[in-house]
């Protein structure tokens, strides 16, 4: 079934957005009050909606501040797209926000191939692909969100069913940005998108490995499991980074990414190797 993960209080968001839209505001319906998300109320084939077509696009007049902040987090609107590469879990949202008017200020049509992304230029196109299928679709991201600390991009209902996910509602995806009039970046591999990708939490990363050891301790003598420290090489910098898995579902990573929250690490978040 579908899962909503966008953040409930969404009046809120859109004035602390301040982007001339915002399709996570709630539905009232003089009938039947507050709308539950979902897919239409009657089934519609969308397994043969095309692509975006990625053009070139000037930024959008809304949804382009500097930087803004949602739940007391600032976010900060990347300059380009362009080089943007990012896996992590997907999530998509349907018929209680079509035709509300997007933080491009465009309207959301569920029907269409759309995303929405928290720091992506608007409009900017990438390319998503389902690393537990393989499946594999081009969105234009108009619009801001999600707003779960452990989602990377909101999808659109069509790109949802095209990619497999409508049922279970979240994904493990592969983000890539695509450049208009440049060759477009390829599909991952029917193998590459079927190497079982691991997912953990990370609680923290850190240059110096005695904080990130400290860190290590902290959450074994809080009763977690499974915490590694590992090392990362930059090319300008060593990190050593701590994390919790691999985890066999997203639910039990979200729960343990809960328990990191309640232990005052507000940076912990799900990590897709």
């Amino acid at each position: 079934m579908w899962r909503s993960e966008r953040l409930p209080p969404a009046a809120l968001l859109c004035a602390a957005l301040a982007l001339g839209g915002c399709a996570s505001a709630p539905v009232w319906d003089e009938d039947d009050g507050w709308l539950e998300d979902g897919p239409p109320a009657r089934p519609v084939d969308v397994l043969r909606v095309p692509d975006a077509v990625p053009r070139h696009e000037p930024r959008s007049r809304y949804g382009n501040p500097d930087s803004y902040v949602v739940n007391g987090r600032r976010y900060h609107v990347l300059p380009t797209a362009r080089g943007y590469v990012e896996r992590g879990i997907a999530s998509w949202y349907g018929r209680k926000f079509h035709g509300r008017r997007t933080a491009s200020g465009e309207p959301y049509d569920m029907y269409r191939m759309t995303a929405a992304h928290r720091t992506l230029p608007l409009p900017s196109y990438v390319r998503v692909t389902n690393l537990e299928n393989g499946r594999s679709v081009v969105v234009r991201v108009n619009d801001r969100g999600p707003f779960h600390p452990n989602r990377i991009i909101d999808l659109s209902y069509a790109a949802a069913a095209r990619l497999g996910m409508l049922e279970r509602g979240t994904a493990l995806v592969e983000v890539r940005a695509i450049t208009p009039g440049e060759r477009a970046p390829a599909r991952a591999t029917r193998t590459a998108a079927r190497a079982a990708p691991r997912i953990y939490v990370q609680a923290g990363a850190f240059a110096d490995r005695r904080n990130a050891e400290r860190l290590r301790l902290r959450l074994l003598r809080a009763g977690l499991r499974a915490v590694a420290l590992q090392r990362h090489d930059h090319p300008e910098l060593r990190l050593y980074r701590v994390r919790l898995g691999p985890f066999a579902s997203i639910e039990t990573a979200d729960r343990v990414s809960v328990r990191l929250w309640r232990l005052g690490i507000a940076d912990a978040h799900v990590v897709v190797d």
